[in-house]
């Protein structure tokens, strides 16, 4: 039971003043105390040693507290229980304590009690407390997580007989026998890593829960005491658990995290666990992370914590491994291979002295482990052994061509992509190839990669796996019908390889990864034209997402050049394939059904121009009529006479016939029967049935301010925009164009509400709209940087181009149109990139007479952009 505030014990009068006047010190005291480790800790004073000082120094005010306040032989015994009974007391960590006594005794002290944790409270000790008696924790322990934080209770105030009452009343005989425990708390971890994505490498990664943190590492101590009654993970060595390796590195590691976690208690000033963005380079500066021109400090910090992270879930998993092995026994082995069997389903080498520090058995090792069905993982001796040997696994180019042989077998043969995750995860990729582990645990300090280096190529990797499964997906429309065309499939995964291998050298990563991967390939022995279309491949990994997203693609010139740059259908379906595994793999967000389809019609555009010839691309008159007559034939097919085709012709611009793909235009043009001359049409239609992307079409008398209004409509309504294109048609009309996805909780992708909102809108007076007002996400307000503006010529005469880099954020799109239609100037195209943090949008602009703008026009454009955009201006703060 918890006690309740009461009026003052009989036996233990209160003194209210002098409880004052002790909280007031007491509170001073902890403060001088706290402020003392935190200088020895920017001094990089011991972790262990800063933790033991702070729990003796709050062990110290508590006992002066309860001896204030609870009078000798009252019955009452206090104990220290969870993270603080571990003596592992953080800056801001919970204070647990257990007041064991029996049922009558609480009563009695009801109000000492109160008394004991208000005094607690007001000198800056928020414990939380539990008040049972020994059958009380009898029953309590059958919640495990309260017998985790039993079996770790330290005496503060309590004779040697409460002390073997409290064991008595969680002794396995009674509650949670050690195997039930093991499964029970293996359950619980594994639950936990699944609620962080089951990976350690995130952009705000949790010291404490997330897997590879400390909470991994207490409950291996928690499973040992339990089990073996040793309260040190270094007393299993001694059982013959845990290798003097594996503990001496789980003691390194544990530090790391420690310190990590010591700092960030300082930094935040509360009880933080996460690494959020708020602190890491606050953190990393007190820390001693400095700046160079290769990484940030943040960069830094947060790869030691991944790399710890990463060591301590590989040992964990074997510690696991053997703790369920101490419990089951072992299972008769089933030979698998030359060598290997399974035993209880985990791959085991049958040899206890594998590998014998030959790569050629760790290889071997890893090819029985792909042909094999139903592994669970490697045996743990198996894998102590392949630890052990890490350090001594050579790099390729220090070993005989039959070797590096044999590493290319893994890659043509089958399950590619999961070998390299399990050579990666097992730390034998980064040893054969030394670029790879310089990268591993690389964080990059901004929104756009939300993994770390080695992570997002794994990644990229598993999206090619997808690819050569076969299966039509709805993420990826045409990847299963591309990957068939490969000549060898082994060529795309070297490239997924070695695409990012060199971030963080300094230099173009592209250019720079490119001769790795070529000196890769021809130290493996591939030919001249497979090595040089895998260095191709990497260098040139980001031309076909910048294309596509940053430039107009049904331009011809557009398609010309890219089609010239890539040379041959081969290196299209390479590339095509890298491009949207790589896309994908950077964040789950970053990939959707527009951009699926946005470099699906760059494909076919380039495939079109590649297979008609570089030389002599189609006039534009030719291409118009080309689409003119497969529309026409399309509407045909759905009923409509020629008579109402040409008339629908005539009210479109020629300029869509160029711009939009045939589907689209049969769309437009049989919603445009709907309307009578001089109306207003707006249509919305999913993307693809499966997608929660929408296709917004209106067409509309030209009004000053239209784009402007559609775009704040758009946003108000909780939709981010991917593309406009903005058509002028006869007789003074536009045809607008939006390609959009929910953004907001409150956009529910659907069509005809979507419609309806934006035709209320239109019908209106579009001038007195406004941009909405949102608050800034949190993450995005430590990524703020000036924003870039240029102008340039367009190639479409008369058009004046802006390009406009900034920190995005909410209703950053609305501003810019509200700013462009306070300028009175007229969007006649738009071009919208969001890269995380950085929103980089293009405008083809004319003034009301559909004129350039001129150099004062330009000015004062800049200059209103500036003041909206300035990262120093709030949202909402009146521009």
């Amino acid at each position: 039971m918890t006690p309740q505030p009461a009026g003052p014990s009989l036996d233990t009068p209160a003194d209210s003043a002098g409880d004052a006047q002790w909280a007031a010190d007491a509170r001073q005291s902890l403060a001088h105390t706290d402020a003392r480790l935190g200088k020895r800790f920017e001094q990089a004073d011991n972790v262990e040693r800063l933790l033991g000082l702070r729990t003796r120094a709050v062990d110290q005010l508590i006992i002066e507290a309860w001896q204030r306040c609870v009078p000798a032989g009252a019955g009452l015994a206090l104990f220290a229980v969870g993270g603080y009974g571990r003596g592992e007391l953080f800056p801001r960590s919970d204070i647990d304590l257990l007041v064991l006594a029996e049922s009558d005794v609480q009563q009695r002290h009801e109000a000492t009690l109160a008394r004991l944790f208000a005094l607690l409270w007001d000198a800056g000790l928020p414990a939380s407390h539990a008040v049972r008696s020994a059958a009380q924790c009898v029953h309590a322990a059958a919640d495990q997580t309260v017998l985790t934080a039993l079996i770790e209770a330290r005496p503060l105030v309590a004779d040697a007989t409460a002390q073997h009452g409290l064991a008595r009343a969680i002794a396995p005989s009674l509650v949670w026998p050690p195997r039930e425990y093991f499964l029970a708390k293996r359950e619980e971890l594994l639950a936990r890593h699944q609620r962080f994505g089951d990976t350690a490498d995130n952009l705000e990664p949790d010291i404490k829960d997330g897997p590879g943190g400390l909470r991994d590492l207490n409950t291996l101590g928690w499973m040992a005491l339990r089990a073996f009654g040793v309260s040190n993970i270094d007393a299993l060595v001694g059982l013959g658990h845990l290798g003097l390796d594996e503990a001496a590195a789980l003691k390194r590691e544990r530090q790391v995290l420690a310190r990590l976690r010591f700092g960030l208690h300082l930094v935040a000033q509360r009880p933080e666990e996460r690494l959020r963005f708020d602190y890491q380079k606050t953190l990393a500066a007190r820390m001693g992370f400095g700046d160079d021109a290769e990484s940030l400090g943040v960069e830094k910090m947060m790869q030691g914590f991944y790399r710890s992270a990463t060591v301590i879930r590989r040992i964990s998993d074997r510690l696991l491994q053997r703790f369920e092995e101490q419990f089951d026994g072992e299972a008769t082995p089933q030979a698998v291979g030359a060598g290997f069997s399974l035993r209880r389903g985990y791959l085991s080498a049958d040899d206890p002295m594998w590998p014998h520090g030959d790569i050629r058995s760790i290889f071997a090792l890893f090819a029985c482990w792909a042909r094999t069905n139903d592994v669970r993982g490697l045996h743990s001796m198996t894998a102590r052994g392949l630890a052990e040997m890490l350090d001594e696994i050579p790099a390729y180019s220090a070993v005989d061509d039959s070797v590096r042989e044999q590493f290319m077998a893994l890659l043509r043969g089958p399950r590619a992509v999961d070998t390299l995750a399990r050579m990666a995860r097992l730390g034998v990729l980064g040893q054969w190839i030394p670029a790879f582990a310089a990268v591993s645990g690389r964080m990059q300090f901004d929104l756009f990669h939300v993994y770390t280096v080695d992570q997002h190529t794994l990644m990229v990797l598993r999206n090619m796996a997808l690819f050569a499964s076969g299966r039509a997906d709805e993420c990826f429309s045409i990847a299963h019908e591309v990957w068939p065309r490969l000549r060898k499939p082994e060529l795309l995964l070297l490239a997924g390889l070695f695409h990012d291998i060199a971030k963080g050298r300094g230099g173009d990563h592209s250019e720079l990864g490119a001769v790795d991967a070529r000196e890769f390939c021809s130290a493996h022995g591939l030919s001249g034209s497979d090595t040089e279309l895998v260095a191709w491949l990497v260098e040139q990994h980001l031309r076909m997402s910048i294309t596509a997203q940053k430039q107009d693609i049904t331009d011809p010139e557009v398609i010309h050049r890219f089609a010239g740059l890539v040379g041959d259908r081969d290196r299209l379906d390479y590339l095509y394939l890298l491009t949207c595994a790589d896309i994908a793999g950077t964040s789950p967000k970053m990939w959707n059904a527009w951009k699926d389809r946005l470099l699906a019609d760059l494909y076919f555009a380039t495939r079109r121009a590649l297979r008609e010839g570089l030389e002599h691309p189609l006039p534009e008159a030719e291409r118009v009529q080309e689409a003119r007559d497969n529309v026409r034939e399309q509407m045909r097919l759905l009923g409509h006479a020629d008579a109402v085709i040409e008339r629908q012709f005539t009210a479109m611009p020629d300029e869509s016939f160029v711009r939009f793909r045939p589907e689209q235009l049969v769309w437009q043009a049989a919603s445009l029967i709907e309307i009578r001359k001089g109306g207003t049409l707006v249509k919305v239609r999913r993307i693809t049935p499966e997608s929660d992307a929408l296709e917004v079409f209106v067409h509309s008398p030209d009004r000053d301010g239209m784009f402007a209004a559609i775009v704040m409509t758009l946003d108000r309504a909780g939709y981010g925009i991917h593309r406009a294109r903005v058509l002028d048609g006869p007789d003074d009309t536009i045809f607008d164009t939006f390609e959009v996805t929910p953004a907001g909780s409150f956009a529910d992708g659907d069509a005809a509400r979507l419609e309806a909102v934006l035709r209320k809108a239109l019908a209106g007076n579009i001038l007195i709209l406004r941009p909405s007002r949102r608050v800034m996400p949190r993450q995005l307000k430590h990524f703020r940087f000036a924003p870039r503006i240029e102008f340039l010529e367009s190639s479409h005469q008369g058009r004046t181009v802006l390009n406009l880099v900034a920190p995005d954020r909410p209703g950053l799109l609305a501003d810019v149109a509200h700013v462009l239609r306070d300028q009175r100037l007229r969007v006649q195209d738009a071009r919208i990139a969001t890269f995380g943090e950085r929103a980089e949008d293009q405008f083809q602009l004319t003034d009301r007479h559909d004129h350039p703008l001129t150099e004062t026009s330009m000015q004062a454009l800049r200059d209103a952009l500036l003041a909206c955009l300035d990262p120093d201006n709030k949202p909402g703060d009146p521009h």
